[in-house]
């Protein structure tokens, strides 16, 4: 709805006066952080140069007091770099909501911005109770949670604005949910080269997931183009704002690969939160096994399927299943059953008999860990025998590590599951005795092999723990067999979790979950939660890739851009066709990627355009940095990520088979507004 010209300088008048407080607001605060960090200094120093005059007592004081003032200044220095962020757009939006004590306009921005002069925000942080109100309701009654209680009332005005650079472009009032008129702007311009922030367009359906404070841990299930990854890093951005002490060192986000946490990597600095720690499940099993040199990664693991390199698939698939998981359970439990010491142990200072020592085993410490048990043992003894002194300890571990029916070897232990009556029994396969010696006797380790690995030993010396992290992000957990799921939340067993994907975007060929529900015996506490509407590629697209897998998705607000999916078949041109195609997304300056299927297809399509498109980078899984103007990148390192236009090559005589076609979703559902599609 078009404003009138007095409402129009209405608004101007606010815009100014807003940009002025917060330019008063950086002068001012970047004024006292520079007299505090001196007097911070110079009380330092008093600290140093009196530390021989005071007792401990006093010196403890004062420190804390220098403490407190460096924290304090921490705080105002976040503040300072916010305010410096929203300088040239402090705003997106407003609402007029009029309760019992009266109507009040609410302007939101990234973050909050007092008028001390005439007690009131001038600016409200869109994470703000009041603020929910913006995504969730349209005009009239509306309702929101504030500390004292429900808040109930009317929303009589929505507005929304487009500011650059201090200057107000655009406002229009809009009377439903932020919707076609904005979004649609939003979604037609080009993609960025990095993910950026929707908080000025996040709708409803994501707003009711970011906002979950009540349910510890949210399982969501997306459909391509749903803004997964968007919510759950606004997500992280509310529980900052909202957790009292909560910090990014506090929150962990699982990766599926570091192309993607290099693309990812804007969002929260853009809404004034510092990155988070961030891993991918591979760097994850790193740091748990230092038994090998190397653990293959998840992409190398996929890259063996889809070029035919795998020669016993069907062993692979066990590796990865359900099943698996009991018959490890069952083999730990039989070992420990049948564990035992052989012998006594005589020294010249002591002697101890085998049966004290298994009732120490057995009975005891029963409830241990195995590891926690010899250790107990050990302490014991040292009691026992020398009175506590335990530099003879480590001796006395030997002896009993020696002593044990079983040498408590990771690697012997995990070869020996193979031979096992709980595999034989539930396998049901072949599996020869090289294959066992391939997943041991070398200095790396294949992914499927290593997180059963893992397990074995977890099972026995237990799990690290990891207590600073309080909330856990698992992207793209489609991929995530039931077993990571199970060590994942082992150790981080009192974190709070958001665990997203698709099942329909699986790019792990030996493991599909019916439904990501399945996730709620693993996530006590959860709720399952949908996203329905995709907002990445144009009606066209989507008509193509819901053929792909039998599925009814709609755009949710892209409209018909005139643009037919393009099919092309590789005959003796395929240099030209694929330069013509370049050259046309240059010319209308779109960002382009040629998907292949595998790393070898992407490499010979580099090696073959490079020198007539000297710009195109090429993305594998080894690469660190991320430019999306125009890359070649393998199928399955693609996903999450996005493009205006995409060329999904395979070579003629590599099609997507119809096991394939998740891959072929994956990399169809990449692009926003073409897409072309060689060979298929």
């Amino acid at each position: 709805m078009n404003l009138s010209e007095k409402e129009i300088e209405k608004e101007k008048t606010y815009l100014n006066y807003s940009l002025k407080v917060i330019r008063n607001k950086i002068s001012d605060l970047g004024q006292v952080l520079y007299d505090r960090e001196e007097k911070v200094l110079e009380f330092k120093k008093f600290i140093w140069d009196s530390r021989s005059d005071m007792d401990p007592t006093e010196m403890k004081t004062l420190m804390n007091a220098s403490d407190l003032e460096v924290t304090l200044m921490g705080y105002k220095g976040n503040y300072l770099q916010k305010l410096y962020k929203i300088q040239n757009k402090p705003y997106f939006g407003s609402i007029t909501f009029k309760d019992k004590n009266g109507e009040n306009k609410i302007y939101i921005g990234i973050t909050h911005v007092e008028d001390e002069e005439n007690d009131k925000y001038l600016i409200h942080d869109w994470r703000a109770p009041i603020c929910s109100m913006f995504y969730d309701y349209e005009l009239g009654k509306a309702e929101y949670l504030a500390p004292e209680g429900l808040i109930k009332g009317e929303i009589t005005n929505k507005r929304q604005f487009t500011i650059k650079n201090g200057n107000l472009i655009r406002v229009f009032d809009n009377d439903i949910n932020i919707d076609d008129e904005l979004l649609q702007e939003v979604l037609t311009g080009e993609s960025s080269e990095k993910m950026k922030n929707i908080v000025n367009t996040i709708q409803q359906e994501q707003n009711t997931i970011i906002r979950n404070v009540t349910d510890p841990n949210l399982i969501v299930q997306g459909i391509a183009g749903s803004g997964k990854t968007s919510v759950a890093l606004h997500r992280i951005a509310f529980l900052l704002y909202k957790i009292k002490n909560l910090n990014s060192n506090n929150v962990l986000i699982f990766s599926p690969n570091n192309i993607f946490t290099e693309y990812i990597s804007n969002v929260l600095p853009e809404l004034g939160e510092a990155n988070t720690l961030q891993t991918t499940f591979n760097s994850f099993l790193e740091t748990n096994l230092n038994e090998f040199r190397h653990v293959e990664s998840f992409t190398e693991f996929v890259e063996r399927y889809y070029k035919y390199e795998e020669k016993n698939i069907e062993l692979v698939r066990y590796k990865q299943s359900n099943e698996v998981i009991s018959a490890i359970e069952g083999y730990i439990n039989r070992l420990l059953k049948n564990l035992c010491f052989k012998e006594d142990i005589i020294t010249r200072d002591y002697e101890i008999t085998k049966e004290e020592l298994n009732e120490l085993l057995k009975n005891r410490y029963s409830k241990l860990l195995l590891v926690e048990r010899i250790d107990h043992i050990a302490d014991k003894m040292c009691n026992d025998f020398y009175r506590g002194k335990h530099k003879e300890k480590k001796v006395i571990l030997s002896k009993l590590l020696k002593n044990l029916s079983t040498k408590i070897d990771y690697k012997e232990i995990f070869k020996n599951f193979f031979y096992s009556p709980e595999f034989i029994e539930s396998y049901k396969g072949h599996i020869n005795d090289k294959e066992i010696k391939e997943s041991i006797n070398t200095k790396n380790i294949k992914y499927e092999d290593a997180c059963l690995f893992v397990y074995i030993k977890g099972l026995l010396e237990g799990f690290s723990y990891r207590g600073l992290i309080e909330e856990v992000v698992i992207d793209e957990a489609q991929d995530y067999n039931l077993l990571q799921c199970k060590l994942i939340r082992t150790i981080f067993k009192k974190s709070n979790f958001t665990i997203l994907g698709d099942i329909n975007q699986t790019v792990n060929p030996y493991y599909k979950y019916d439904s990501l529900e399945e996730l709620k015996d693993i996530f006590n506490g959860s709720v399952y939660l949908e996203l329905t509407k995709t907002y990445r590629s144009s009606p066209e697209i989507i008509e193509h890739t819901n053929k792909i897998l039998g599925l009814t998705h709609v755009s949710a607000i892209r409209r018909d851009n005139n643009r037919p999916v393009l099919f092309r078949e590789e005959k003796n041109n395929l240099k030209e066709l694929l330069l013509n195609d370049i050259e046309q997304s240059k010319r209308d300056n779109l960002s382009i990627a040629i998907i292949t299927k595998t790393d070898e297809e992407a490499e010979k399509i580099y090696r073959l355009i490079k020198e007539e498109e000297p710009e195109i980078n090429l993305i594998l899984s080894s690469s660190k940095e991320f430019s999306k103007k125009m890359i070649i990148i393998p199928s399955y390192i693609a996903k999450g990520l996005e493009f205006d236009e995409t060329i999904v090559y395979t070579s003629i005589d590599n099609k997507y088979k119809d096991e394939e076609k998740y891959l072929y979703y994956v990399a169809c559902t990449r692009a926003q507004h073409q897409l072309i599609i060689y060979n298929q």
